[in-house]
C-alpha cells in the first residue's frame, strides 16, 4: 500500500500531510502565512511566503518520514480557489501581491460589467456570478491600472495563476505552467460546458490568454519536483483540485443529491448535480465538480464569505479572545444569545444576497450584553449563513437533499455543529478529521498515479453525528432576528 503526500495550501495556511491509502494520516506539519489589509476590502497574501512555507512544510514531513521515502507515490495539491498570483515566467517570483478571494477592490468593475448587461453571458458560460469573489475582475483591476504588467503579460514576460498554477510551476522548476479543471472554473474565464479558457469572457476582462496556464484535469499528473534538491529521487505531481471540490470528493459525495459543507475561513456548501450543468434562478453557483476521463461533474454551490475568519477577527482586531481554543467555553456560558445578532459582512454578502457593499454589522446590543453574547452571536452568524444557503439549494436542485457531510477545523465547535443542525434542519456527518480537502486531493492523485477509473471508497463514517432537535417555534423566533439584521445590513448598502 502506497504513502502519498499531499499539500493544502488554504487561505490562512500551508500543510503538508502524509496519508495511507486507506486514508490514515501518518504526519502532517503547517505553517500560517501573513493576512495583509492595505485598505479597507483588500486581502492580500505574500505568494513568496507562501512557496517558502511549501517547501518548509512539505520537507519537515519528508525529514521525519525519511525510511518510508521510497514508500511515497507522489504529490498531491489542494488549495485555496480565486486567490490569484500574477508572476515571472523567467524565475516563477511573484511580481505583486497575490489578490485574495475575499478582496473587495473590483466591486466597481463588476458594477461596471452588470449594468452592461453582461452577467447573462458570464452566468451561461461560467456558471457564477460576476462578483469580486472570483479572479478575473481582480485581474482586470490590476491590467488597467499598470500598463507596463499589461505589456509583460501579452508578451508571455509574466504569467496569472490560480495558487496551483503557481506552485506546480514553482514545484517543477517552470517545467510546467497548468492548472486543474476545478481552479480555472473559478475565475469567470473558463467555459464549463466547453471545458476551455473562454476567449470571448477574456477579452471581456482584457486578459491575455496566452497568460493563463494549460488546463487539466484533477486525476491528471502536472510533472515532477524535487523540492528544489531536497529530494534525491523526484516526486510524480498527481492530484490537484480546489479545496472545496476535492473535500467532496473525500466525502465520496459521487452521486447526484450527495452534499457537503466545508467549515474554514469562508464556508463551501456543495451539491452534486450531476452530469448536467443546471443553472440556478436565485443566485446559486453550478460549480465543476471534477473532470475524469473527459467526463465533468456538476454541483451547486453556495459561498459563505466569512465563517471561522469572524472569529479571527474577534481576536485579533477586537481583542475579545485570547485563542480561539475557548471560543465553545464562552459561547455557551449564555444560555442564548441575548437578542445580539453580528452580520459578518466583512467583505460582503455572498450567497445568496449577493451584496458586495453589504459592511459587517452588530446589532441588538444591551447593557446586558457582554462578550460573551457577542462571541456567541458571531458562531450563529455560521450556521443561519449556511440556513440561508440551503433554503435556496433545496428548492432550486432537481435532486433531494440527504444528510450533510461536514469537515474543517470549526466541526471540532459541538455548539456550533449542534446550532447548524438546527438551523439547516439536516442531519450532520462530521467527518472523523479536518482535512478532508488534502485527503479527495490525495485520493485523486492515487487513481491518477494508478490510472484507475473508478471512485475511491468514500470516508469511513465514523465521526459524530448532529440531529435536529430544537422545536419549530425557537427556530423560527432565532431565524426571524437573524433575517431582520440581514435587511439592515443590505439597507444600510444602498
Amino acid at each position: 500500500m502506497p504513502l502519498i503526500l499531499a499539500l493544502d495550501q488554504s487561505t490562512s495556511a500551508t500543510k503538508a500531510l502524509l496519508f495511507e491509502a486507506d486514508g490514515r494520516l501518518v504526519d502532517r506539519e503547517s505553517a500560517e502565512h501573513r493576512q495583509f489589509y492595505p485598505q479597507p476590502g483588500w486581502v492580500e497574501h505574500d505568494a513568496e511566503e507562501i512557496w517558502q512555507n511549501t517547501l518548509r512544510t512539505l520537507r519537515a514531513v519528508l525529514a521525519r518520514q525519511a525510511s518510508r521515502a521510497g514508500e511515497i507515490a507522489g504529490l498531491s495539491i489542494t488549495n485555496q480557489r480565486e486567490t490569484i498570483v500574477i508572476f515571472s515566467r523567467a524565475t516563477g517570483r511573484p511580481l505583486l501581491p497575490a489578490i485574495v478571494w475575499q478582496c473587495r477592490r473590483s466591486e466597481a468593475l463588476c458594477a461596471e460589467h452588470v449594468a452592461a448587461g453582461r452577467e447573462p453571458l458570464v452566468r451561461e458560460r461560467t456558471g457564477l456570478k460576476i462578483d469580486p469573489y472570483f479572479s478575473a475582475s481582480k485581474l482586470q483591476w490590476l491590467i488597467r491600472r499598470d500598463a507596463g504588467l499589461r505589456a509583460k503579460l501579452e508578451s508571455g514576460e509574466a504569467l496569472i495563476g490560480t495558487i496551483d498554477a503557481y506552485l506546480i510551476y514553482r514545484l517543477t522548476g517552470g517545467a510546467v505552467f497548468a492548472c486543474d479543471s476545478t481552479n480555472a472554473s473559478r475565475t469567470l474565464l473558463y467555459d464549463i460546458t466547453r471545458l476551455r479558457w473562454d476567449g470571448e469572457l477574456c477579452a471581456l476582462w482584457e486578459v491575455p490568454l496566452r497568460a493563463l496556464p494549460e488546463v487539466r484535469e484533477s486525476f491528471a499528473r502536472y510533472g515532477e519536483t524535487t523540492l528544489e534538491g531536497a529530494l534525491a529521487v523526484p516526486l510524480p505531481i498527481c492530484g490537484v483540485m480546489g479545496d472545496s471540490q476535492a473535500a467532496l470528493f473525500a466525502h465520496g459525495c459521487f452521486t447526484p443529491g450527495a452534499a457537503k459543507v466545508t467549515f474554514g475561513t469562508g464556508s463551501s456548501v456543495l451539491l452534486n448535480i450531476g452530469a448536467k450543468p443546471l443553472l440556478s434562478e436565485r443566485g446559486v453557483l453550478t460549480a465543476l465538480a471534477w473532470v475524469h476521463g473527459g467526463v465533468p461533474v456538476y454541483a451547486f454551490e453556495g459561498i459563505i464569505i466569512s465563517a471561522a475568519s469572524t472569529l479571527t477577527w474577534l481576536r485579533d482586531q477586537l481583542g475579545l479572545l485570547d485563542t480561539l481554543d475557548g471560543v465553545e467555553a464562552l459561547a455557551t456560558a449564555v444560555p442564548d444569545n441575548g437578542g445580539v445578532y453580528l452580520v459578518p459582512a466583512f467583505s460582503g454578502l455572498g450567497f445568496p444576497h449577493w451584496a458586495p457593499a453589504a459592511r459587517a454589522l452588530l446589532t441588538g446590543l444591551s447593557t446586558h450584553s457582554d462578550r460573551r453574547h457577542v462571541v456567541r452571536a458571531a458562531l450563529e452568524s455560521i450556521a443561519y449563513q449556511l440556513r440561508d444557503a440551503f433554503e435556496v439549494m433545496r428548492t432550486e436542485a432537481a435532486v433531494p437533499v440527504g444528510a450533510v457531510h461536514c469537515d474543517g477545523g470549526p466541526t471540532a465547535n459541538r455548539f456550533l455543529m449542534q446550532f447548524t443542525a438546527e438551523m439547516t434542519g439536516a442531519e450532520l456527518r462530521v467527518a472523523p478529521m479536518a482535512d478532508c480537502s488534502a485527503l479527495g486531493a490525495a485520493r485523486a492523485g492515487l487513481i491518477g498515479l494508478a490510472g484507475s477509473t473508478g471512485g475511491p471508497a468514500p470516508l469511513p463514517r465514523s465521526g459524530s453525528v448532529y440531529t435536529p432537535a430544537l422545536a419549530p417555534g425557537e427556530v423560527a423566533r432565532f431565524a426571524s432576528g437573524w433575517r431582520q439584521a440581514v435587511q439592515q445590513a443590505l439597507l444600510a448598502a444602498r
